[in-house]
């Protein structure tokens, strides 16, 4: 909970403020904080709100680049984190953490969608506009939805995280279709960039841990970044996967080159005027992002899975929205469509959980 600091706290109505989710969450709070109306702009502000959508919905992925039809269980907008590449800075015009408090109340909806699709896979992911873990010890997350999950045989949810907050996970009795996924990058990036994040060691000392618990893991190399040195950056981040993970309990693993909509370039530069992230050469995408040049891309995912493949040869590796080229380029296959790669992945859930 080290990154976590709640000096304020904002609800946004009486129906919000008395739902017995919200209740929980203020009484975990370490001290009283003050209270407030609307968004304050700061990730010390914890927003308690009731969601007005739908909580499940696909991943906004694009038609250009092949996207593997993930689903986001909307939880929260909004992370304690300050990575200076997130995507995050440009999605939301506010910083405030923002959690949705009735959750409790629409997962039965939630799971009602699941059911009534018994042949179909959903794989489902809460990182996708906030970390997974960063709140939990907070809002308990893992409370609510390790046990709804591991009784449904048609769905698994994979919690994406860069934090060490795995005490909710591990007082869970609950492990079966629950996948704990870290988000890694080489030591530089993480020092340099990732801003109040765990190192590369301490999530992989908590990955193991998980795994020794009985758990499945997944991991993502998202946003690959060209820095200085990057090859014998990422062959540390390697070298540390080989001495803390069992390469067998994982179900896939993800590469992701560093893409963003051209607004983000001056937020980072306003608020992350030392970053390097900027430094590499890119052009705009098919899908009005800037991403690197092509050759450079096919170098990046080359190299990291030589580098997985020399660990193990039964890694199941996949490119995140990415053209049907440098996947072929790169990896020496592809799924050639969002289907392709959807069914890649559905068959990795059947084969590890059944």
């Amino acid at each position: 909970m080290s990154s976590l600091n709640i000096r304020k706290v904002v609800i946004d109505d009486d129906k919000a403020r008395n739902l017995s989710f919200t209740k929980r969450i203020l009484s975990r709070l370490a001290s009283e904080p003050s209270y407030g109306t609307g968004y304050t702009g700061s990730k010390e502000t914890l927003h308690l709100l009731s969601h007005k959508g739908e909580f499940l919905k696909p991943c906004p992925g694009t038609r250009e680049y092949i996207c593997c039809g993930y689903q986001i269980l909307n939880v929260a907008t909004g992370c304690p984190l300050n990575c200076s590449y997130c995507i995050l800075q440009s999605y939301f015009s506010y910083s405030d953490l923002a959690v949705f408090v009735n959750l409790e109340e629409a997962i039965d909806q939630v799971f009602r969608l699941i059911d009534g699709q018994p042949h179909r896979i959903f794989r489902i992911g809460t990182g996708e506009f906030t970390d997974s873990l960063a709140l939990d010890p907070l809002v308990f997350w893992t409370d609510l939805l390790l046990s709804r999950f591991s009784k449904t045989k048609n769905a698994v949810l994979e919690l994406k995280t860069k934090t060490i907050n795995i005490g909710g996970l591990l007082s869970s009795q609950q492990r079966d279709r629950i996948i704990v996924s870290w988000s890694l990058n080489s030591p530089f990036i993480a020092s340099r960039e990732e801003h109040k994040a765990p190192s590369i060691r301490k999530r992989l000392e908590a990955a193991r841990e998980c795994q020794r618990e009985g758990f499945v893991l997944s991991f993502h190399f998202d946003p690959i970044l060209v820095h200085p040195n990057w090859r014998d950056e990422y062959r540390k981040t390697l070298e540390m996967m080989d001495q803390y993970i069992d390469p067998k309990g994982i179900i896939w693993i993800s590469l992701g080159s560093f893409r963003f909509m051209p607004d983000l370039k001056n937020i980072i530069r306003r608020f992350h005027p030392k970053s390097s992230v900027l430094d590499g050469e890119f052009i705009v995408g098919l899908d009005g992002k800037c991403r690197y040049f092509r050759p450079i891309r096919v170098e990046l995912y080359s190299y990291i899975r030589e580098l997985l493949e020399a660990w193990s040869d039964d890694i199941s590796l996949y490119l995140c929205m990415e053209s049907d080229d440098v996947w072929r380029e790169s990896m020496g296959w592809s799924p050639r469509n969002n289907q392709g790669l959807s069914d890649y992945l559905d068959s990795r859930v059947v084969e590890v959980f059944g």
